[in-house]
């Protein structure tokens, strides 16, 4: 999560847009040296790490490192999930493990 620098004026939004849109405004806010961080009560680890798969989803950026994502998937359509460099790496590991797999047999 990023840091956000507020100010009074500005904190108040917040709290007003956590009634109204209470997955938006999740973050850790400044306010005068104070920290702010507003996020859900006893969330469990994979909550956490599935509202991240799905804010960076949505955002078009690669879900292991958060770098954009230009390529489409021509399959359905939609952005790929990862980057080319992570795509390459995944890739030529689920290759080696087919291969390993075949070569079993």
């Amino acid at each position: 999560m990023d840091i956000k620098k507020v100010d009074h004026r500005k904190l108040v939004q917040v709290v007003q847009q956590l009634k109204s849109e209470p997955e938006r405004t999740l973050g850790v806010y400044v306010l005068d040296g104070w920290r702010v961080q507003i996020s859900r009560y006893k969330q469990t680890s994979a909550q956490r790490v599935r509202a991240l798969y799905n804010r960076r989803r949505e955002m078009g950026l690669c879900i292991l490192c958060g770098k954009k994502v230009s390529k489409m998937n021509p399959a359905n359509g939609k952005l790929y999930r990862l980057c080319e460099t992570h795509r390459k790496e995944i890739d030529f590991q689920k290759n080696k493990k087919d291969k390993s797999r075949r070569a079993k047999r």
